[in-house]
């Protein structure tokens, strides 16, 4: 599975099977991990067999079964675009943890954030967390926003790698399917900028991150 493969096949999945990652999957994550962790300044964490995390009403409203293992999406408070760097990192692995034959949900609020097993240095902070396993079901596709809403390059116009990353950014998950991201084309670079909203920043990280995976080019 490639990329552009990955992000067409990846979807929110919040029922998992009550069985551990293997091995082998478990050691390619946290080898990702720590590259993503040293070329972003971050320091996500992989946290395996914690039950407690999951265990909410909220967690439980939003039908979680078996989120026993996620990814804790950990930075520096002080880190300029912590929550897009966050966002591209974190998405970097989901996809990563796709092509793995893993299945994830991003998860903001429906988490107990005093239960996560994370390590926190001084100065650091919980952004948000991810789920991870292997899933009852591959999910379903999200509804998306047709490409003239959130771009205003005319589809004739765009050229073949552009289009590619528009259609790949209108496949990243975000908060409550918002979407609330425009995309732009000056010259010859994208252009992706947040609209207003709860999580826009983290969300413009993993839009950024499936435009230039799928297009090879990189946004501003």
């Amino acid at each position: 599975m490639n990329i552009r493969e990955a992000i067409k096949a990846r979807h929110s999945v919040r029922q998992y099977k009550d069985m551990p990652i293997a091995e082998d999957a478990k050691e390619k994550l946290e080898e990702m991990i720590r590259q993503c962790n040293e070329e972003g300044s971050l320091h996500m964490q992989l946290i395996c067999d914690d039950p407690e995390c999951f265990d909410t009403f909220l967690a439980h409203y939003g039908k979680f079964k078996n989120a026993n293992h996620y990814i804790a999406i950990v930075g520096p408070k002080d880190l300029t675009d912590l929550e897009e760097k966050s966002g591209y990192y974190g998405e970097k692995v989901v996809l990563y943890a796709q092509q793995l034959g893993l299945n994830t949900c991003w998860v903001a609020g429906t988490y107990r954030k005093g239960k996560c097993k994370a390590t926190l240095s001084t100065g650091e902070k919980i952004v948000c967390v991810i789920s991870i396993g292997y899933g009852e079901t591959d999910g379903v596709k999200h509804r998306s926003k047709s490409l003239n809403k959130i771009c205003q390059v005319p589809e004739e116009d765009m050229p073949a790698w552009f289009r590619n990353g528009v259609v790949a950014a209108l496949m990243a998950p975000t908060a409550i399917n918002q979407q609330k991201f425009r995309i732009t084309l000056e010259g010859d670079k994208a252009v992706i900028t947040a609209g207003k909203g709860p999580m826009t920043k983290i969300d413009l990280g993993i839009v950024k991150y499936n435009f230039e995976a799928a297009s090879g080019h990189k946004c501003k």
